[in-house]
């Protein structure tokens, strides 16, 4: 009989114990993610991604079949208080330069590509309103009840054997 309570009890310590290299310590910071603002449209011809990174606007401009870099293209870019070709800095890549920083919004933005003897135009809508994500991790009454349980089941086993061995030792005296 004892052997069975001091396995229960050795079984129960074990699980306290960290396993497989995961870290009990301190709970890492809350996860903050800068999410770029983007952009997306797709053609038969085109496909275009922008991304609002800092002062400038980067285009990225693939064929839609293959999706191939378009190199060497006029890409022109109007909306959101923007107006301006954009310069290729490496193939299929076009940078526009933001003067001014666009408030958090809804941004239309018209895209025309012109490559060699194709030529299209693309509307896209630029969110700048969530720059940032924050995910802070909260415990939940969950995850205390999943220690809480065995705590508690393990206490009740503990009272049981005490009182029985009490009962035992006072009817041997």
């Amino acid at each position: 009989m004892r052997h069975a309570v001091a396995v229960v009890l050795f079984s129960v310590a074990f699980s306290a114990f960290g396993h497989g290299g995961e870290d009990h310590g301190a709970p890492p910071p809350p996860v903050t993610q800068a999410v770029e603002p983007r952009a997306a449209a797709a053609t038969e011809e085109f496909e275009v991604v922008t991304s609002l990174e800092g002062k400038k606007l980067v285009v990225y401009v693939d064929r839609f079949a293959s999706n191939e870099p378009v190199v060497q293209a006029k890409v022109e870019i109007e909306g959101a208080g923007l107006k301006g070709v954009a310069s290729e800095t490496t193939p299929g890549t076009y940078v526009l330069d933001v003067a001014t920083p666009l408030p958090p919004a809804m941004h239309p933005l018209t895209i025309s590509v012109e490559a060699g003897d194709s030529i299209d135009l693309l509307c896209a809508t630029l969110d700048t309103t969530a720059s940032v994500t924050t995910e802070v991790h909260t415990h939940g009454w969950r995850e205390w009840v999943v220690w809480a349980l065995p705590g508690a089941l393990l206490l009740i086993t503990g009272i049981w054997f005490a009182v029985r061995r009490h009962k035992r030792a006072k009817k041997g005296i």
